[in-house]
């Protein structure tokens, strides 16, 4: 996670030790003037990047590798009986997304799609403005199984994907690739997809569909700049371009569907566009820390 000034520094008004573990700190995304810190805490970073640390505007860095730096702190932390567990925000939010709406909300898709994900998938993320709905229903429990993008940068997320299929099947691992891409961002290198047909890579490209550029809507609002021309895009056809791209096209807008589209991608041989009629939301890219 990486801090942003104001509101997490509010947020975390009142404890004494912040320790940030594997992130850069205080790369904005987007800027927020403000403090770095609440008052009378400290910041530990540890990273095993010298060009993190030494990048750090407060704290101090310790430059180790996590997973011993971690084990370290859990041994020196002083033993507790029991505790109440705190409530499960992703169960929380999942059980709203139950409602049938039409069309889906990003989380009522994605919940769906968890439904269905192999454990063994590869995620490649570049869908921006709901990336927080995804990861809620896509946990990363092992290595090398997610890719997404630095600091805001769009169109490298079909490209990557289908660099990361190749190694798979020269590789021989049978894991599929699964990169999800709003509609928006997929504009940026759509002649990814001719690419991976002619590879016959095992690639599913979910594309959330809500005929916007929704993250530049959300940093309009954020930067107090209403009216941003040319961020409607209305008339995109997913699935048209997938076909003629060479890729299976599938338009999938219930979370019955959603299901089925994706259970069958993964038996069919070449890669699979599903694109998913979502409902517009705008989202504050800087939460209400109150």
């Amino acid at each position: 996670m990486v801090p942003r000034s104001r509101p997490l520094s509010k947020k975390l008004s009142g404890h004494d030790l912040i320790v940030v573990v594997g992130a850069q700190i205080f790369r904005y995304y987007p800027y927020i003037a403000g403090e770095y810190l609440p008052q009378g805490a400290d910041l530990l970073q540890i990273t095993s990047d010298p060009y993190d640390a030494a990048a750090a505007i407060v704290g101090d860095s310790l430059l180790s590798d996590a997973g011993l730096a971690l084990d370290a702190l859990v041994d020196a932390l002083p033993e507790i009986s029991s505790r109440t567990a705190p409530p499960s925000q992703a169960k929380a939010t999942q059980a709203t997304a139950k409602a049938s709406n039409s069309p889906l909300t990003a989380l009522e898709a994605f919940t769906a799609l968890g439904e269905v994900r192999p454990k063994n998938a590869i995620l490649v993320h570049e869908t921006a403005s709901n990336y927080a709905d995804l990861l809620l229903n896509w946990p990363v429990v092992e290595p090398n199984s997610f890719y997404t993008f630095a600091s805001g940068g769009l169109g490298w997320g079909a490209p990557a994907a289908v660099g990361i299929a190749i190694a798979q099947k020269k590789a021989g691992t049978g894991r599929p690739v699964v990169a999800a891409i709003g509609d928006g961002s997929l504009q940026y290198s759509v002649q990814s997809l001719y690419t991976a047909a002619q590879q016959k890579l095992k690639l599913i490209f979910i594309v959330p569909c809500n005929d916007e550029y929704a993250i530049l809507k959300d940093f309009a609002v954020l930067e107090n700049t209403p009216n941003v021309p040319a961020l409607d895009l209305p008339g995109l056809d997913i699935v048209g371009t997938a076909k003629a791209f060479g890729c299976t096209g599938v338009a999938a807008n219930t979370a019955d569907e959603i299901k089925q589209a994706f259970t069958a991608a993964l038996a069919t041989d070449g890669p699979t566009v599903i694109a998913i009629r979502i409902a517009r939301q705008m989202r504050p890219l800087v939460p209400d820390a109150s």
